[in-house]
Formats: C-alpha cells, sequence, structure tokens
C-alpha cells in the first residue's frame, strides 16, 4: 500500500501562485506514475497533469500547458504541482494519486489517493 499525503494549499489572490507537495510512503515510489486531479464544488474530478514512473515524461491538460508544471523528487519520495497565474476558477481541492498503469488521464485508473489540499483564489 501507498500513503499519500498533500499540502501546500490555502489561499491566494489572483495572479499569484503556489507549490504543492505530495509525499508518499509505503511501496517503492518509483513503481508508480503519479497524476494531480482536482475537485470544485458541484463539479466533477478534472485531470490537471501526470508524469511517468520511469523517465519522468510529462502530459498536461490541454486547459492546464503554461500555468501548472508536475515534477518529481524520487530521493525525498515527493511529487510536486506548481501553479502560476491562478484565476479564482482554480479554486478546488486538489488531490495527487498513484497508478501502477502507464501514465494516464483516467481517474479510475489511478490506485491510490491523497486526501486533497484545498486551494481557494480570490478575485
Amino acid at each position: 500500500q501507498v500513503q499519500l499525503v498533500e499540502s501546500g494549499g490555502g489561499l491566494v489572490q489572483a495572479g499569484g501562485s503556489l507549490r504543492l507537495s505530495c509525499a508518499a510512503s509505503g511501496r517503492t515510489f518509483s513503481t508508480y506514475s503519479m497524476g494531480w486531479f482536482r475537485q470544485a464544488p458541484g463539479k466533477e474530478r478534472e485531470f490537471i497533469a501526470a508524469i511517468s514512473r520511469s523517465d519522468d515524461s510529462t502530459y498536461y491538460a490541454d486547459s492546464m500547458k503554461g500555468r501548472f508544471t508536475i515534477s518529481r523528487d524520487v530521493a525525498k519520495n515527493t511529487v510536486y504541482l506548481q501553479m502560476n497565474s491562478l484565476k479564482p476558477e482554480d479554486t478546488a481541492v486538489y488531490y495527487c494519486a498513484a497508478s501502477l498503469m502507464v501514465m494516464t488521464t483516467v481517474a479510475t485508473a489511478y490506485d491510490y489517493w491523497g486526501q486533497g489540499t484545498q486551494v481557494t483564489v480570490s478575485s
């Protein structure tokens, strides 16, 4: 089993930046591809970005390109999401997830999920 704990969320003004962290424990971190998702009130969970378990290849949802960046530090067992130029519509709970599948955008393909961290962007 893998345990995932997100941190770094909070309140930020529009145009600001946040860096989210997801610390992993349990099975070997490098075994899993990792993803970030978000869920706003009344909406379905939305894919943001994913990073592979092998060569750190990345994939982004089209709407996230240019503002959000996913990265991975295997030595620290941590995956990050750098968020820049934040907008009020980015307000949501942000989740990290781990998958034994190849890098994927499908939420149901992920095996483990963190509890989420709240990001609120004020106008």
